[in-house]
């Protein structure tokens, strides 16, 4: 038997899911799809769905080699080792270390650890241990430190705000086994082949094929994003269905899914998949795949590299002329690391972490948790967003609209017999039936008790409609029915129009179908309603009756489009971001919905032109159409790949099972609180209120961010490079070291503690205006254009020190004194140039944060201005204090001040002429 059971679940071409599963046989990965194991493994799954949806309910009793008495014992047993738990696997929690190891290493990081253990080793043993100097190592150890932490601690803190989203629910269910009475077992117990009875209330435990049911409802909106339950038979689809049966599983009327839920009804249903086989298991089987780059986590890598290929070109080239120039080979060797770290944006992590996690506080207080730091940039860089319509652009809530006659007017008839009918069933009220009750509200609540209910037949999945009988107060009987219009016009052979009955004629039929369509065409759903007087006696109704009656109108159903959608779907337009709506839904009425909030629906592609397309052709399909109806989770998750193939950065917004597929795909995905758990494990950003304002707010948030990130990146490593091209310079032409290491170690520290503000620095309006992403080559031209600017000045502060400051203070010309002096002129010559380098490197940052004219123009943040005046006051200074002398700096005259204001004023116009040169050849500066 279990030989027979393995070969039901046998894959095309004789390879076993346990060989895929287990590599065997791979097939080339299709650029823009899934996994090949998994979208073999899927289509598997989806034959096998359909194959017992199609056979008899005998047929899959033989099928699945079981009974209706349920499997043995000895048989389940079997089965549980086959096939083991019915579980979807988990991703694997992060441990501490892992966390830790993620929060630390990165390209700068290992690049200054690097440099922190090469100095350590040069310092223990080529120095004496008295003029050991640990400061450099210190410095830079700090760096790392405080950046790791302050990026473990925010991550640490959104990822427990997010746990607590989770709701963990043991669940159990009811089964038939070895033919006792049915037992609840937990669901992780159950085996393909296994009796389940299902009541209201249940969660669908695997994938079943229902063999019997009474008047069961099941919502399945988180597979498919349907909010309506629907109706499940156990009728076997081939040959019963009108036309062709569906090829989409999740389709068929006698097949139910794990994930969703039984809303009214009972059933009994045979156990198809369970755990990772079933249609849930291969969606989750796709968020266990190594998660695409995203374009921060491509864009940071790229521009770590930039930076370290400068360093890695420079570091070596001011080692050998140092040491060719002054001949000592462990000064050229101690200086040309300094330049490394000098070179190296060493706050870079921290000022990435620290701008992150600013914008992660700035969006929990708008109720947004922000899982993971990187997606704040994300969301900054985010030129697509994709979404479903519900609860995003409507607000998930049908309403009744209209109630009307056969001729599209207005009849408060067909809106009081609709009542009737809704307010007697005992059967599921559905959402319609909950929106006919709310409009009415207490103004029919005379009918109540005016009335009473004698009967009713229940809504079928092959009626698609149901019927009551009330009897008013003077003994007249009606019969009112509600259903689908075309299969109510089945069972009308009369109109009623103005207290008229007349014949219903193909002429009216054609108006009705027409008016209806109308109304689809703007979003409604539409319910025809119909009566019948004084029917047969009680005790005798039966589907038979549902004939010969007269049509009154029809119900128009909205769930309505939310007030702020087209007002934030323009916001976004205007910053940048093109919506697209991918839902499981028709055409016809997202069309509608789209229409209304302002979206363009002139090309909308359907799952199944999605299907028939190559990868290519979706390419170019993807970047045209921004309406996609009637998707599968695959479809959603092949578009998201296919924009982002095309270069976009793409946000994905979802809720349900079906859509975290596409949400891992994409480069920023965003959840909501009350979505489906394996939904939140996707998402990278959870929204406690489901609003796409707030997305607004993000994104600029993001912007903003990125700006910042950015300032910082290019103003230090333009700076950082011209140091060094002045070092070279230096290097070259002087005597001495332009600047100790030390000095070198404590100027980059002070600069940098200063740059440490520059997340809370203002943003210009028109940089938050479109989306922005990471250039690594922008920056290379940056560094060379803006860089040689501030080595112009150094190179007059070179000649200004050597020939006027320096031979003033020390008493003479560096060639003609004695070599006792010389340390003495080195000092006064590097204390100039360290102070200048401080002002210009620090001050510049004003002249280049904005592509406006500073302070006239545009105003730096409080913190960046205050940071900055406050690091260009303590160096300033620090030559004239005993730290100073520590740092073998000499206090320097008075007469060199003005001489460093004149450079400075010089500097800052060629840096004004020199960013003004470089936005009209590139078109932007940050």
């Amino acid at each position: 038997m279990l030989n027979r059971i393995r070969e039901f679940w046998q894959l095309p071409g004789g390879n076993s899911a346990s060989k895929w599963a287990n590599g065997v046989g791979r097939a080339p990965r299709r650029r823009g799809g899934l996994d090949p194991i998994v979208e073999l493994q899927s289509r598997e799954m989806q034959a096998t769905l359909l194959e017992v949806s199609d056979l008899p309910v005998e047929a899959v009793y033989e099928r699945l080699r079981t009974s209706p008495a349920g499997l043995s014992d000895d048989e389940v047993e079997k089965r549980l080792e086959e096939f083991g738990p019915n579980e979807i696997p988990e991703k694997p929690e992060l441990t501490v270390l892992r966390r830790l190891y993620e929060a630390f290493v990165n390209p700068f990081n290992v690049v200054l650890l690097l440099l922190a253990v090469v100095s350590t080793f040069t310092d223990i043993v080529f120095v004496a241990p008295e003029d050991r100097d640990p400061s450099g190592v210190i410095i830079i150890l700090t760096m790392v430190t405080v950046s790791g932490i302050l990026r473990f601690v925010q991550e640490w803190r959104s990822d427990q705000a997010a746990e607590k989203l989770k709701q963990l629910v043991d669940l159990t269910i009811a089964v038939r086994r070895a033919g006792r009475e049915p037992t609840e077992i937990r669901t992780e117990e159950l085996v393909p082949g296994d009796v389940v009875h299902l009541a209201a209330g249940d969660m669908i435990p695997a994938d079943l094929r229902i063999v019997s049911a009474k008047d069961l409802f099941v919502n399945q909106s988180a597979l498919t994003g349907e909010a309506e339950p629907v109706e499940k038979v156990p009728t076997p689809c081939l040959g019963a269905c009108e036309g062709p049966p569906s090829s989409n599983p999740l389709e068929r009327h006698n097949l139910a899914f794990m994930g969703s839920s039984v809303v009214s009804g009972s059933a009994v249903g045979i156990v198809v998949a369970t755990g990772p086989r079933t249609y849930f298991g291969h969606v989750a089987k796709t968020l266990t795949e190594r998660r695409e780059a995203t374009s921060f986590e491509v864009g940071v890598n790229q521009v770590s590299w930039l930076l370290i290929r400068f360093m890695l070109a420079m570091v070596p080239v001011v080692f050998f002329l140092n040491f060719l120039t002054k001949h000592d080979w462990l000064d050229a060797l101690l200086f040309s690391l300094a330049v490394a770290v000098g070179l190296t944006p060493e706050m870079l992590p921290m000022i990435v972490t620290a701008g992150l996690a600013k914008g992660a506080v700035f969006m929990s207080k708008k109720k947004v948790i922000v899982k993971r730091l990187s997606a704040m940039q994300n969301f900054g860089a985010m030129d697509v967003l994709c979404t479903d319509k519900t609860g995003t652009l409507t607000q998930d809530k049908i309403v009744l609209e209209f109630y009307l006659d056969v001729h599209g007017d207005e009849e408060p008839r067909v809106l009081k017999h609709a009542f009737l009918n809704s307010y007697f069933q005992t059967g599921l009220k559905n959402v319609m039936d909950r929106a006919i009750l709310a409009h009415v509200g207490e103004e029919f609540d005379w009918m109540k008790t005016h009335y009473e209910k004698v009967d009713e037949i229940p809504f079928d999945f092959v009626r698609k409609r149901m019927s009551v009988v009330v009897r008013d107060q003077t003994g007249k009987t009606q019969l009112i029915t509600k259903g689908a219009v075309e299969e109510m016009l089945k069972v009308c052979s009369y109109v009623e129009y103005r207290g008229q009955v007349v014949p219903l004629t193909e002429e009216l039929r054609r108006e009705v179908l027409e008016n209806v369509y109308s109304l689809n065409a703007k979003g409604l759903r539409v319910l025809a309603v119909a009566q019948k007087t004084n029917p047969p006696p009680v005790g005798q109704f039966t589907v038979e009756d549902e004939r010969d009656m007269v049509l009154m109108g029809y119900l128009a159903f909205l769930d309505p489009p939310k007030e702020s959608a087209p007002k934030t779907i323009a916001e976004l337009k205007e910053y940048g971001i093109a919506l697209k709506i991918l839902t499981g839904d028709n055409d016809v009425v997202t069309k509608a919905i789209a229409d209304q909030v302002g979206i363009d629906t002139h090309h909308i592609l359907l799952g199944a032109d999605i299907e028939a397309m190559d990868d290519e052709t979706l390419r170019r399909e993807v970047e045209r159409t921004t309406v996609f109806a009637k998707l599968s989770p695959a479809h959603k998750a092949r578009i998201v790949k296919a924009l982002r193939e095309n270069g976009h950065t793409v946000g994905f917004l979802g809720d349900g099972i079906n859509d975290a597929p596409a949400m891992h795909a994409a480069d920023v995905g965003i959840s909501v609180e009350n979505a489906v758990d394996i939904a939140k494990e996707a998402a990278d950003i959870i929204l406690l209120e489901r609003d796409l304002g707030v997305l607004v707010d993000g994104v600029v948030e993001g912007r903003r961010t990125f700006g910042n990130i950015m300032k910082y990146i290019k103003i230090t490593a333009s700076s950082n490079f011209g140091n060094v091209f002045s070092v070279l310079v230096a290097s070259w032409l002087l005597p001495f070291l332009p600047m100790q290491p030390i000095q070198l170690l404590f100027l980059n520290l002070t600069y940098d503690l200063s740059m440490t503000t520059m997340p809370w620095d203002r943003m210009d309006r028109e940089y938050l205006k479109k989306p922005r992403k990471w250039d690594a080559p922008i920056i290379g031209r940056y560094m060379v254009w803006l860089g040689p600017t501030s080595s112009v000045f150094d190179i007059t502060t070179y000649a200004l020190m050597f020939f006027l400051i320096a031979p003033a203070v020390v008493g003479g010309s560096y060639f003609v004194l004695p070599d006792e002096l010389k340390p003495q002129f080195a000092s006064v010559f590097q204390t100039g140039w360290f102070v200048e380098s401080l002002w210009t490197q620090t001050l510049v940052v004003h002249m280049l944060r904005t592509e406006k004219i500073p302070f006239l123009q545009s105003l730096p943040g409080a913190p960046l201005f205050l940071a900055t005046a406050l690091a260009v006051t303590v160096d300033t200074l620090v030559p004239y204090t005993p730290i100073g002398t520590y740092l073998g700096m000499t206090p320097l005259p008075g007469f060199y001040f003005p001489w460093l204001v004149a450079t400075l004023l010089a500097y800052l116009v060629l840096a004004q002429f020199v960013k003004t040169r470089f936005i009209r050849r590139y078109g932007y500066l940050i």
